[in-house]
């Protein structure tokens, strides 16, 4: 089966449906009015440089794969070419004047067309109704000059209301930033398409380098603040200062057959980071990065408590993450808590953790995840495929006190945080490393239920020590099985464990576990 997942004005997305994870389950040929155009192997695949307005038809041929949509292009006002204003595209010539009197000037519903070539910019401000597209062979580069990016605020005030604006923010918290490469602000109906490249070249900056230091918080690559209704599909993201792609109290996002890729090395560049956003889609992307690949946030205490904005009705697809910390990740800024997600069909390689979720005292009583299904997922070389994590001891001046890493049972009070349910299912999990999963609630709030079902890991035969979760006092293990402590219901059904060393089970302070066809 074949569905259609975006129709901009010049492109389209689209989704083979199937069993399998990122992967077709075969080569398969696309025909576009009945003309051979691409090959294709992945579950998500996209067509550029179609015409607006127009119908089409698109047919999908392999051994295993067949398929037939028809569809329309959207409409546009006009189409402007960027080297009209002005713009080089030399790798050179500084284009962000030429760039930026372009997207002022582009008349509602148009298109700033990048033709293929190398535009070097400063920060870049958008605007409601606009289209951005990035041709085959356009890049652009963002400057190396750390005085290039203007430091904006985390809040102004309304003069006439009093009330706070959010403007900046980083880690969970409203404080100045250095302006992202590219940075919506409370705008709408925006979209980013590609096939071209907006890259940070942070790796040539001293943006990865003493970093404590900076008067601001680094600039992320894209930054949407308040925004609804923005697209992105098919660009590759790149080499960002810090995160790469960063939602922030948004709503209706779709991010469509993307790639974004940092050094492994990289430090903070998460790919992408949703955070106290509503309505998130993620489908068909591919994220190589030097942290989290995904991690989805609501803010620390503060924001959670003032604002109240969860994470809601997230999807995230037929994704292939590699060479992350964690592939998908909740947290640690959880103020707000996550309800309502959902991933499936995705492939995790190479990544320090699979389904990380991480918490600790001090989110607050509003941080609470819930609702959370993982299903039909492929893992192959994650050291722990599944963390749940309640003693986090990162990002806070507070992260070593005895607060955050008692294990004694403390008073509940408006900063202790919950977790409900959690579902894996169908999951498959080869060459893993430290532990199968590692989940560690608390003592006065356990988890409230995890439950895994047609689970398989089995542990590589050279597997390395390591630390499954980050927290103080964390010791080392290797082939760890299914540990789970302060967990209130446990249901294991159909698992299968492979390699380990010890105990298959270890569930401490745990009220009820029900296991049926776990070996």
């Amino acid at each position: 089966m074949l569905q259609v997942l975006f129709t901009g004005t010049i492109s389209a997305c689209f989704e083979i449906i199937n069993d399998e994870p990122y992967y077709a389950p075969s080569a398969y040929e696309i025909w576009l009015n009945g003309q051979h155009v691409k090959d294709g192997d992945t579950n998500v695949f996209s067509l550029f440089d179609l015409t607006p307005s127009t119908d089409y038809s698109v047919e999908v041929k392999g051994k295993e794969v067949r398929g037939k949509v028809t569809f329309r292009t959207a409409s546009e006002s006009c189409a402007v070419d960027v080297r009209e204003f002005g713009a080089k595209g030399d790798g050179v010539t500084n284009d962000t004047t030429a760039i930026q009197n372009a997207i002022n000037c582009l008349p509602k519903g148009g298109r700033l067309i990048f033709p293929a070539g190398t535009y070097l910019t400063f920060p870049l401000m958008l605007k409601n109704h606009i289209i951005l597209q990035f041709t085959e062979g356009a890049t652009l580069l963002g400057s190396v000059d750390r005085e290039s990016y203007p430091i904006i605020p985390g809040v102004v005030k309304d003069q006439d209301k009093g009330k706070d604006i959010l403007i900046g923010t980083f880690e969970g918290l409203a404080v100045p930033m250095y302006q992202a490469l590219i940075t919506a602000e409370y705008a709408r109906d925006i979209t980013i398409v590609g096939p071209g490249t907006v890259d940070g070249n942070a790796q040539n900056s001293d943006f990865w380098k003493n970093f404590e230091s900076f008067p601001a918080a680094r600039p992320r690559l894209i930054f949407l603040n308040h925004c609804k209704s923005v697209t992105i599909h098919g660009i590759h993201a790149c080499n960002s200062a810090s995160w790469q792609l960063h939602p922030f109290f948004s709503k209706d996002l779709g991010f469509y057959d993307i790639s974004v890729s940092a050094p492994k090395v990289s430090p903070n560049t998460d790919a992408l980071d949703p955070e106290s956003c509503d309505h998130v889609k993620i489908v068909g992307c591919k994220f190589s990065v030097g942290d989290d690949c995904i991690a989805i946030k609501s803010g620390k205490i503060e924001l959670g408590q003032k604002y109240n904005q969860p994470a809601d009705h997230h999807m995230i697809r037929n994704c292939l993450m590699e060479h992350g910390h964690g592939a998908i990740t909740l947290g640690s800024e959880i103020g707000a808590g996550v309800r309502h997600l959902t991933v499936s069909h995705c492939y995790f390689r190479n990544t320090d953790r699979g389904l990380r979720i991480k918490t600790r005292r001090g989110r607050g009583k509003n941080s609470r995840i819930d609702a959370v299904l993982f299903e039909r997922i492929r893992m192959e070389g994650v050291l722990t495929p599944f963390v749940i994590n309640m003693y986090y001891n990162c990002c806070d001046p507070d992260r070593y006190t005895e607060y955050v890493y008692s294990r004694e049972e403390l008073p509940v009070d408006d900063r202790t945080p919950s977790l409900g349910s959690f579902c894996f299912s169908n999951i498959e999990c080869t060459d893993a490393e430290v532990a199968a999963c590692y989940i560690d609630g608390l003592p006065e709030m356990p988890i409230e239920k995890v439950e895994f079902r047609k689970v398989k890991v089995s542990f590589a035969k050279d597997a390395k020590p390591g630390i499954p979760a980050m927290e103080n006092f964390a010791k080392e293990r290797c082939r760890l099985g299914l540990y789970l402590d302060h967990v209130r219901e446990v249901h294991i059904e159909d698992v299968s464990l492979e390699g380990v060393d010890g105990e298959k089970l270890i569930t401490d302070h745990c009220d009820e576990v029900i296991t049926e066809g776990f070996v």
